[in-house]
This record gives C-alpha cells, structure tokens and sequence, in this order.
C-alpha cells in the first residue's frame, strides 16, 4: 500500500477511521474462512478435485472496495487544502461493519454481498410482504417480474442472513418529509395532531427492507426452512434522547421489524484489533472411505468394459499415442457410414463436411485415449479398488445406465467390450443359461487382470419402484445432495443442445446414432441419468462411484448455489467418515480405435 504523508494534527475522526480501514484490510488479506469440505474421496491421478467453497464469494470485491476508499482518504488527508474542507464521505463506516460481521458470525462463512430473487408469482408465508414491496404502482400493474435483495454476510452454512444499516440519516429525512407533509396539511385545516404512529399508514425505507429480505429467504429456503434474517443496526437508537417524535418513530420501526420475524441487532461490534490475528477452526481432514453398498454411475460402467482397462499396457507413452492412430479400417468405416446417411438424406454437400470435421475428431479422440491409457499406466483403474475397503461391498447401479451402458456398448464398442458388458449385465436378466461362474469367466477372459480380480459380479440394478425412494433419514451432505438432486429433477429435463434427432430413414432401419442423454432444464451441464444416479445413492447414504469429474464440479456448484450448503464429510449419526461421491479417472470404449487389433470397427 502506497505510503502518502499528511498532517496528523488534522480530521482526527478520519484518521481514526483510515487507521480501523488498514486494520481491515490486513485482516482481509490474512482472512481463511473455515471451510466444510465437501466428503469427495477423490482416486484420480491428480487426486484433487477443486472446491469452490475454497474462495469465499463476495471477499474480492469487498477488498478491492476498501482499498478504494483507503487510498481516497489517504488522498484527501494529503490535500493542500484538507485543513479547510469538510471530512470526505465515503462508504467506510458500512465496509468496517460487514467486515465485522463476518468475523464475528457464526461460520462457515458462505458469501459476502450476494444477491437473492424473489419471485412475485411464488406462494409462501412471505406472499403478503410480497404484495407490499416498495414498487411504483405502474410497474405493480405492468408485467410481474421477479425483484432481488441484497444480504451483506450469508452465515451459518446458508442459515443465517445479515443486513447492515449504517445510516439513519435516511430514515430521518423521511421523518421530516412526512412532518413537512402534515404541517403543510395543518396549515389547511388549522389541526395540529402531530406526526401520525398509526400502524395502518407507518411505513419507511427499513421496514420495506425488512419485507424484501423475508420474503427473499422464504423463496430461498435451506434444506425446505428459511434462512435467519438479521439487521444489524450500527447508528439507530431507540432510546429518546433529545426528546423529539423522531425517537419515537425509530423505536417502533424496530418494534415492527421484530413483530415480522426479523432479528434486529443494535449497535457496532467489538474493534476489529480483537480479531486480527483470529483464525476460525477447521476441522482436520478425515481418512473417507466407500460405503459397503457402493452405486455406480454410467460412466463407470464404461471403465469397467473398456479395452483400456483390460488390456496390456505399452511401456512408453509414444507407444501409447501409436495404439489409437485410427486404422485404415477405421477411417473407411467412417467414410462410407456418412457417405451412406447422405444418399438417404440427398445432402452430399453435408456429408463432405462431416467427413472433414470427423478426420479433426478423430484425431482429437485418439489423443484422448492415450492419455487415458498414459493414466492407465501410472494407476490402473480395477487397482484402485482392491483395497481392502472395497473387497467385501456390493455394486448397485440404476436400470437406466445399465440399459444406456448396453447400448453405448452394441453401436460402438468392440467384441471384447462387447463381451464384458453382456457378462456384467445378461440380456436376458432371468435367463438361468449363463451361470455366475459363465459370466465371471466371461467378464476376465483376456484381461490383463486373473479371473475374480475384483468381485464385481453380481451388479445389483436398483428396482423402478425404488430407485430413488427415501429408503433412511440422511444427515449432512447426504441430505444436501438429494435435495439438490430432486429440485433439479422437479424442474425437468431437456434435450441436450446439440443432440440429432433421427431421420424417418434411421428410423425404419434402426441405424440411428445414439441420442445424446436429456440434460436438466435448469442447468445443461448435467444429464438427467447423472442426477438420478447420484440421487439413489444419496437417498441410501450409499457411495456414488463415478469417472465424470465436470457432473461432480457441477453438481457441488449446484448444492452450493441453491442454499443446501456443504455439510463436512456429512457429519451426524451414522454419517461416520463415508465419502458420498467417488471419483476416478475416465476409461472410454477404446477398442475399435486401436491400429494394432484386427477386429474391425462396429457393423
């Protein structure tokens, strides 16, 4: 910080009050939040998987705000001229409070300075403060659009939101606006009843507010209850102290505010010096492990079939990339199946341009593949499962991936993944023909790994009826993610952007692609079969083992975002150390991409 020399004999107050800005903005910069992290057991390579409840919303900015008006006193008090000019006014009182609340609510800390909507067509407890937010009457009779609140400190894992008055300057002046309203009506009629306190037609600035932040938190509930709404009144005093009707007034807007369900604190807090050096506790790290009954996601029921997973590793990188080089065969397959789509369609122009795009995508996947293979190398898949953690749990998976695994599997994979897949999962579920003992033989035959490496078999399919039924009570970050996951599903999905629909052609013959899965109306970053995945294996309290790291980001993103909070490592009983998300790195179907397999690509 700039180092700017001024009379120190000058605004006594003012160098008070830059002197508590520096002190908050030392601790600004030495602040960490305490953070519950959320229970991801993260098995991947690179082993970590970024939390953005590592970076406290709202702390940059309310910095950078500091700064400013540091930087601007320091300035002012510099002046040739300050000796004769008032003291500045800046939003230095307002900053030193928020930042005192966050220091001294209850933590973990969510964000600072976060906005909230509230939706005027919604119905709750709150719809009567609703109808009665300071709206000019033409934009009440114009469309009904959704209003926003600001909350200067969300607290308590999203349980708590606190607003900071620092002026009653402006309650003040509407005061006398009203008094100047009624002299100006006394006058005319020659009464004198003084200011009126009648409930029916006693409104202001804060109690507006008040309504807006209620009726704010019960359309953004927590976990189905609505946040706590705290004013902290830094410059308010109830008590008459001049004796004025000001006074009065004042004391029964705190009054009403607290009749609606408001808490309403009064005064500053303690000096920030207190705190400088405070460092909120944060829970060590545990040691997170699977649950017994572990879910498994589409995506890893992909791993568990792929040719990367099986297969015989390389023992260099090059050799790595040279395995997916696309075969002569499969660059003609390629060719001649868009060539074919086209002379049904009558669009040759379009198929040209697939052909070309597809060489970029080729090339692109073959990559991908090798770095999955590169991973491979450095920590095989089925070898991190083989703890002694894993040895003894079942395998569950939702019908709708393991009918989505087959079909992925028939139109793309080759005849060993092909294999793999219709071993974990018969055609035929109640056919006795394939035995278990057929099927695991089925399942390792020509794996790099022995026979009965891993346990899997058999992969228990959840039943419809039941797949997402509450079967016990959650706690933590459990409870969070299935309530997270049923808002999403309530809101429905949507074709996934750039899914194709089918040809009537493809249609009569079956040749249609795979449609890409339907994602969430109100995020299209995740599908729908992702959401209902997680949401089996959170309503059992159950692992959800999966390779798909962005739906994990997303998802935490989404918990977060929608108030449910992140419970640490799910604490509360039963909860113990189980991790609910497991993820690992990505094993894609590889075998028709490999130059040196004289298997053909699929028919």
């Amino acid at each position: 910080m700039e180092n700017i020399t001024f009379d120190t004999s000058i605004h006594s107050e003012t160098r008070d009050q830059l002197r508590e800005m520096e002190l908050v903005y030392q601790s600004i910069t030495s602040y960490q939040p305490a953070i519950n992290t959320p229970p991801i057991l993260d098995s991947s390579v690179d082993g970590h998987i970024s939390h953005d409840s590592e970076h406290l919303s709202g702390l940059r900015p309310l910095s950078e705000a500091v700064k400013r008006d540091i930087d601007f006193i320091k300035q002012f008090l510099a002046g040739p001229d300050a000796t004769f000019l008032p003291p500045p006014s800046t939003n230095a009182p307002y900053l030193i409070a928020v930042w005192k609340e966050v220091l001294s609510s209850p933590p973990p800390i969510i964000a600072i300075g976060k906005t909230f909507s509230v939706y005027p067509q919604n119905t709750s407890r709150a719809q009567g403060w609703k109808s009665m937010l300071a709206q000019p009457e033409s934009s009440r009779a114009g469309k009904r659009r959704s209003t926003s609140v600001k909350v200067d400190v969300v607290a308590d894992n999203g349980h708590s939101w606190i607003r900071v008055n620092t002026h009653n300057s402006r309650l003040l002046a509407e005061f006398r606006e009203i008094d100047s309203y009624l002299t100006d009506s006394e006058c005319e009629d020659g009464t004198d009843n003084g200011p009126s306190l009648a409930r029916t037609e006693f409104d202001n600035s804060l109690l507006r507010m008040g309504r807006g932040l209620l009726a704010a938190a019960y359309d953004n509930p927590v976990l189905g209850t609505p946040p706590k709404v705290i004013l902290r009144l830094t410059r308010i005093d109830p008590v008459a102290t001049d004796g004025g009707e000001n006074d009065l007034r004042i004391a029964l807007t705190i009054e009403l505010l607290r009749e609606m369900g408001l808490s309403v604190e009064l005064g500053e807090r303690g000096a920030i010096m207190q705190r400088l050096n405070w460092v909120p506790a944060v829970p060590s790290p545990l040691a997170l492990m699977p649950t017994h009954q572990i879910n498994l996601d589409l995506s890893i029921l992909i791993a568990l079939v792929s040719d990367i997973t099986h297969a015989s590793l390389p023992k260099t990188m090059d050799a790595a990339y040279e395995r997916f080089i696309p075969s002569a065969s499969y660059v003609n397959w390629k060719r001649s199946s868009f060539h074919s789509k086209s002379d049904r369609s009558g669009d040759s122009t379009n198929a040209i341009t697939r052909v070309t795009n597809d060489a970029v995508d080729s090339t692109q996947h073959s990559r991908a593949l090798a770095e999955q293979l590169h991973q491979e190398m450095q920590k095989g898949l089925l070898q991190g499962f083989t703890s002694d953690k894993v040895l003894s749990v079942q395998f569950w998976t939702t019908l709708e991936a393991r009918d989505r695994c087959l079909r992925i599997v028939d139109k793309i994979g080759g005849s060993a993944e092909k294999r793999r897949a219709h071993a974990l999962f018969p055609t035929s579920p109640g056919d006795d023909s394939t035995s278990p003992v057929e099927q695991e033989a089925q399942y390792w035959k020509g794996s790099r790994y022995p026979l009965g490496f891993l346990p899997l078999l058999p992969i228990r399919v959840f039943p419809i009826s039941e797949s997402a039924s509450p079967v016990l009570s959650q706690v933590g970050f459990f409870s969070a993610l299935e309530v997270t996951c049923r808002t999403l599903l309530a809101a429905g999905g949507a074709p996934h952007p750039r899914a194709i629909p089918p040809t009537p052609e493809s249609k009569m013959t079956g040749e249609d692609e795979i449609q890409r899965a339907s994602v969430m109306r109100t995020n299209a970053r995740l599908t729908a079969h992702t959401v209902q995945s997680m949401l089996c294996g959170a309503v059992r309290g159950w692992t959800t083992l999966t390779a798909n790291r962005t739906s994990v980001r997303t998802m935490l993103r989404e918990v977060k975002t929608r108030g449910s909070g992140v419970e640490a490592r799910g604490r509360g009983t039963g909860a113990g150390n189980y991790a609910a998300v497991w993820i690992v790195d990505p094993r894609s179907l590889a075998e028709v991409m490999r130059s040196d397999v004289s298997d053909g690509p699929p028919a």
